[in-house]
């Protein structure tokens, strides 16, 4: 479990490929027709990947985004033969309450990078210093610098491997698990049955409770709604779900390929009411792709998926078991699949705070960064 000092450091010659694989990208067709002109129905729009594309090609800095990536220390961690990938931020004051921020697909650790400072130095941005936090924001296994696990794995191994990763090895017992996406599911296998956390704090509904039904006529209208919503925008989920290996074939061949499948999402999943180049920039997007291009990881990414299904990490969880340490939701209104109503997350995890957002989406430390930090904070209060 030796720690080692970790970067980003990629090799001019692999920008340059990149780059001119992305030049050389023979463009196609994309259905035309009154009321289709900036369209993402079909998905990705074919004048905005062009428009991404050129700034890719002409404007797009790797060198200041790689600066950027290495701002604050980073390190690799051997955890049960698997080497664990982390940014570690020690937080000001005498006492900095542990936190580890778990990102999702298609995100990363970019995701956090923005609020790594705000959590750990809260005196430096207007705020108290009573509400430091230690930071470790990871990567999750087969993304980014992390270790390639051999097969898939699922979000309770991944669990497994932040938990020992917080407790035995940095000894920062007694944390917060946040996160999104997969890094929701993940926080709620650390709720549940890790050793050393104390809370979770959640801006998607991962973590599910066996045997657990939508009861109320409200529920039952969130079930109709989710299920619809999954029916029309799953495609993806079941690819990944089922033959990621074929996937991979494609996407780790083509950067113009693996652009469109990861942005897509972002443009699905977000709160674009004011516009997508709104929540976003350029820049943004295309260092989140370039992680998974100069890592090579875009295939062992969606193993995350597979994982769900076939991972076998520990004894079945009974029907009505749920996260009883107190877990935070922070409800931002646009995602893949909204929260179902309160009524019906109480009866998975210990509710003991609530926040509804009016704008924000999936990806929230992008999207509403301030928002998130504040509700973190307010949360880790109550405790």
């Amino acid at each position: 479990m030796a720690i080692r000092l970790t970067r980003f450091d990629v090799p001019e010659e692999e920008i340059v490929a990149i780059r001119q694989r992305v030049l050389d990208y023979p463009w196609h067709e994309m259905p035309r027709g009154e009321g289709l002109e900036g369209t993402w129905a079909y998905g990705a729009n074919l004048d905005y990947m062009k428009q991404l594309c050129s700034y890719w090609t002409e404007k797009y800095d790797w060198k200041a985004q790689q600066a950027a990536l290495n701002k604050f220390p980073q390190f690799l961690a051997e955890v049960n033969g698997l080497d664990i990938h982390f940014y570690r931020e020690d937080g000001s004051g005498d006492a900095p309450k542990p936190l580890i921020l778990s990102h999702g697909w298609p995100g990363s650790v970019f995701e956090f990078l923005h609020i790594i400072d705000k959590l750990a130095h809260p005196e430096k941005h207007g705020g108290n210093v009573k509400d430091a936090f230690t930071v470790i924001v990871p990567s999750l296994p087969g993304y980014g610098l992390s270790g390639k696990p051999k097969r898939p794995i699922g979000p309770r191994t991944t669990a497994k491997y932040f938990d020992t990763l917080m407790t035995d090895v940095l000894k920062l017992d007694g944390y917060i698990a946040q996160g999104g996406d997969w890094g929701s599911a993940v926080s709620g296998w650390m709720g549940y049955e890790g050793k050393g956390c104390r809370a979770v704090h959640l801006n998607m509904f991962g973590w599910r409770s066996p045997g657990v039904q939508p009861e109320t006529e409200e529920e039952k209208a969130y079930a109709q709604r989710a299920a619809m919503l999954f029916e029309m925008e799953g495609a993806y989920f079941r690819e990944q779900t089922t033959k990621p290996q074929t996937l991979s074939y494609a996407m780790m061949d083509s950067p113009v390929g693996a652009c469109a499948w990861i942005v897509e999402k972002f443009h699905g999943w977000s709160d674009t009411r004011n516009g997508f180049d709104k929540v976003y920039t350029k820049d943004q997007l295309l260092t989140n792709v370039m992680i998974y291009l100069v890592t090579r990881t875009f295939n062992t990414a969606t193993w995350m998926y597979r994982g769900l299904m076939e991972d076998v990490a520990g004894t079945p969880v009974a029907n009505g078991a749920r996260v009883e340490k107190p877990v935070g939701i922070a409800n931002f209104p646009i995602d893949l699949i909204p929260f179902p109503p309160r009524s019906m997350v109480e009866r998975h995890v210990n509710v003991t705070h609530w926040t509804d957002f009016e704008e924000g989406g999936h990806f929230a430390a992008l999207e509403r960064p301030d928002n998130l930090v504040k509700d973190i904070r307010d949360f880790a209060r109550t405790l």
